[in-house]
């Protein structure tokens, strides 16, 4: 499975990644162009009428980006802020966009993220390929005064007026070299130009402040009442199942729970079918919440996710709500 060698790939200068270096320099060089038509105005760029705070990455494959947008999220609500939420709905078969999400929206129609999002903090949220559009929409339906964008770093034509990005603390940035020589979607060099760096995992490095994961109880997905402490779980054998931006990260998790874990990795917002949680024997299938979303329609008895949720930085809280209110003009009422 591609998903599942080139990170292996892009991990280090070797042979095939220096015979993908003009391609990724033809990369670099367009990634730069393009965003120096936005600063110039050649590119249309849209304003919106409320504050825009981007959370993003510079890699492909998963950072984090989608519990940090939770927790953001949950802390301007409780310090009396209405945030409103937009993302790409990345995986959604929707003909028409924007879409507006609710936590029954279908999955297939706008994606397993947004509903998890939405679950989660309560917040009005819309999707679509067109972040910019996608905001104004949720401003024409909803009363809010700050919009979360989620995964829209390189989205250029939504204006933001803060920048977090987020990166993996283990892989970082890979080999250092652009698609499809390595994982980054900008040069590492764009990091100097956003307001917070959060590294999710491992030790943060200079200008960083660390992100960790918060581990619930396991959720039945058959029914949601039952429960079960990870820590009741030590020695159990277990089908893991994860189709997120880096599998490894949650079946490592487990184990280092003391799970057993016979791994699944799926591609990122793959598409379960039954057939693909059928292993054939009884033991407990474990899976990410964000997975657990698609897989709904096909719970058994034995299946059961891991809800997560980032832990903010010791002293981000106050220095980010300062920021939003020098940016937002006044404390909200």
């Amino acid at each position: 499975m591609i998903a599942q060698w080139l990170p292996r790939i892009w991990s280090s200068r070797n042979g095939f990644s220096q015979a993908l270096r003009p391609l990724s320099w033809l990369f670099c060089g367009l990634v730069i162009l393009r965003r120096l038509l936005y600063r110039l105005r050649i590119l249309p760029s849209r304003r919106l009428a409320v504050p825009v705070i981007v959370v993003g990455n510079l890699t492909v494959g998963g950072t984090g980006k989608t519990p940090l947008v939770i927790a953001l999220a949950r802390l301007l609500r409780e310090h009396g802020y209405r945030p409103g939420i937009v993302s790409r709905g990345y995986g959604g078969l929707a003909r028409s966009w924007p879409q507006q999400v609710r936590p029954d929206s279908d999955p297939v129609m706008v994606g397993d993220e947004p509903i998890l999002i939405a679950r989660q903090t309560g917040c009005p949220m819309a999707v679509g390929p067109d972040r910019a559009e996608a905001g104004a929409a949720l401003l024409r339906h909803h009363d809010c005064d700050i919009l979360l964008c989620d995964d829209g770093l390189q989205h250029y034509g939504l204006q933001r007026d803060l920048e977090v990005l987020v990166i993996d603390g283990e892989r970082r940035f890979g080999n250092g070299f652009c698609l499809p020589a390595g994982p980054l979607r900008e040069p590492v060099r764009r990091r100097q130009t956003v307001d917070f760096i959060l590294c999710n995992g491992a030790s943060a490095y200079s200008g960083e402040l660390p992100m960790r994961y918060r581990i619930g109880d396991l959720v039945n997905l058959a029914d949601p009442a039952r429960r079960a402490p990870l820590s009741e779980w030590q020695g159990q054998a277990v089908h893991g199942v994860a189709g997120i931006g880096h599998p490894p990260r949650f079946f490592a998790m487990l184990e280092r729970a003391g799970l057993q874990v016979i791994r699944h990795p799926f591609a990122d917002h793959h598409a379960y079918q039954a057939a693909d949680l059928d292993f054939g024997d009884d033991l407990p299938v474990v899976m990410t919440e964000k997975d657990a979303v698609k897989c709904q329609r096909h719970a058994r008895e034995n299946f059961w996710y891991l809800p997560i949720e980032a832990q903010l930085p010791a002293g981000f809280a106050p220095h980010f709500l300062n920021r939003i209110e020098a940016i937002h003009g006044q404390k909200p009422a």
